[in-house]
């Protein structure tokens, strides 16, 4: 007997070291996490939060310099544009799976902020990791690929506030770069900058029209447009948080393709910062 008691209370303490060993440590938590507690898990592509909701504000002066620094946009839902198969029918958003692995939220974009004197804010972004590829997939298993980005975004919101609050949108248009680069090669190594003229497969024929859309390469710069809807202000740090809604065109295939519509949905994050 005495010999199993001791059995019993070995198994006890090796079971309770196990149990320790392999607790994680949560997103929350107030120590720092290390690289490998954040490798693989998702949480370098989310963006910091507000604990809790505020309703204060962040007064500013005319003339003086201000800078949006730090800023995270992180898209939680993606819509895409379907043509309609009858002409009756209106074209909607439909609901895609987003298929990129955490690389999807922007993060450290920056930019200028000036109060106008009208009293509304405008807001010049200057650079940051300001692009993310992305590829969603439609319910029937179409694939759109688009190139996520908030490049030049000026930004603008209604008159009349003197300073961020709770009911700040920052509302404008950016500019949506090819999701292809100028060296990128096709499956008949033809490039805009580099690869063959013509598929190589069909010398003799490759300047017909036939093939001529797919051979005539485009670095296709799209628009887009983004709302920044503020919900929470921290008066003490300088930090803000929100939503966002934005609608961009997706990829063209280098021009061969014509882009549709791609609607994102998500929340953001930034701290103001006087120069």
């Amino acid at each position: 007997m005495r010999y199993r008691a001791l059995i019993v209370a070995f198994l006890a303490i090796c079971l309770s070291v196990l149990t320790a060993c392999s607790e994680s440590v949560s997103a929350t938590s107030t120590a720092p996490l290390t690289y490998d507690q954040i490798r693989n898990t998702g949480l370098a592509n989310k963006c910091p939060q507000l604990s809790e909701m505020t309703r204060g504000n962040l007064p500013l002066e005319v003339g003086k310099k201000y800078q949006l620094v730090g800023m995270c946009i992180e898209p939680t839902a993606y819509f895409v544009k379907e043509v309609p198969t009858s002409k009756r029918q209106e074209a909607s958003y439909v609901p895609g799976k987003v298929l990129t692995r955490y690389t999807s939220s922007l993060d450290q974009v920056r930019g200028d902020l000036t109060l106008s004197s009208d009293g509304s804010l405008v807001f010049a972004e200057t650079g940051g990791i300001d692009f993310q590829a992305i590829t969603v997939q439609l319910p029937g298993g179409q694939q759109e690929p688009f190139l996520f980005t908030v490049k030049g975004l000026v930004a603008k919101s209604e008159p009349g506030f003197n300073g961020i609050t709770t009911s700040t949108d920052l509302v404008g248009g950016y500019k949506v770069p090819s999701y292809r680069t100028s060296n990128f090669l096709d499956p008949k190594g033809r490039g805009l900058a580099t690869g063959y003229d013509t598929a190589v497969a069909l010398p003799a024929s490759g300047d017909s029209e036939e093939y001529v859309k797919e051979t005539t390469k485009a670095f296709d710069i799209g628009d887009g447009r983004i709302s920044l809807s503020v919900s929470k202000i921290d008066g003490t740090t300088g930090e803000i948080g929100g939503t966002f809604e934005a609608e961009q065109p997706s990829d063209t295939d280098m021009g061969t393709a014509a882009p549709v519509d791609i609607k994102l949905q998500g929340v953001f994050y930034a701290r103001l910062e006087p120069v």
